[in-house]
């Protein structure tokens, strides 16, 4: 599963968050510090967030407490809303991600669709199904004798919305049209 699609989709899922609270100013994205592209996730979700006039305010979490203390951190910044990044050590927390989200009440936006089934609020990112289908149509070309070397490198760039409905109402959170349009999913 690709993970580094972040920095293409961390203005997109802002972007989001600032539909679904157009009043909101301040939104905070999460970011692990031990992956070589966090310096770049970081620069353009900053950059998505100038252009939409908003402020967005960087945190960083490498592991389990550094989380909780990013949550935490979360009111004192009066964040609105919440990105998180896409990484491998984030999905293998989405349950922690999703269950502090709900604790400290606020509007989060997770790159994977499973956040979204375990009572996250939204999801978007790159459609898992595809990216299976690329890996399924590779190992058949191997096993028909193709060398992996010579096969160019696809990388799945289908995109999903999931939103969930009900913790959309626990938060007292109601989704625009606009954004319930864009939707693959809809958790109700």
């Amino acid at each position: 599963m690709a993970f580094a699609h972040f920095t293409t989709l961390g203005p997109k899922e802002l972007e989001a968050l600032r539909d679904l609270r157009p009043q909101a100013t301040v939104f905070a994205a999460l970011v692990n510090p031990d992956l070589a592209t966090t310096a770049s996730q970081s620069k353009d979700v900053e950059m998505a967030a100038r252009a939409l006039g908003l402020q967005v305010r960087v945190l960083h979490a490498g592991t389990e407490r550094e989380i909780e203390m990013g949550f935490e951190s979360l009111v004192q910044l009066q964040a609105d809303g919440l990105v998180i990044g896409a990484n491998a050590f984030f999905f293998s927390h989405r349950d922690q991600l999703v269950e502090l989200a709900a604790r400290y009440s606020v509007p989060t936006i997770y790159p994977w669709h499973e956040a979204v089934v375990a009572g996250g609020l939204m999801s978007y990112g790159a459609n898992v199904g595809d990216a299976y289908r690329l890996a399924g149509n590779y190992t058949g070309r191997i096993l028909k004798g193709e060398r992996s070397a010579d096969l160019p490198v696809q990388q799945s760039t289908s995109t999903e919305m999931v939103i969930n409905l009900k913790t959309a109402k626990l938060l007292g959170l109601a989704f625009p049209i606009t954004l319930l349009g864009q939707a693959n999913e809809v958790i109700e």
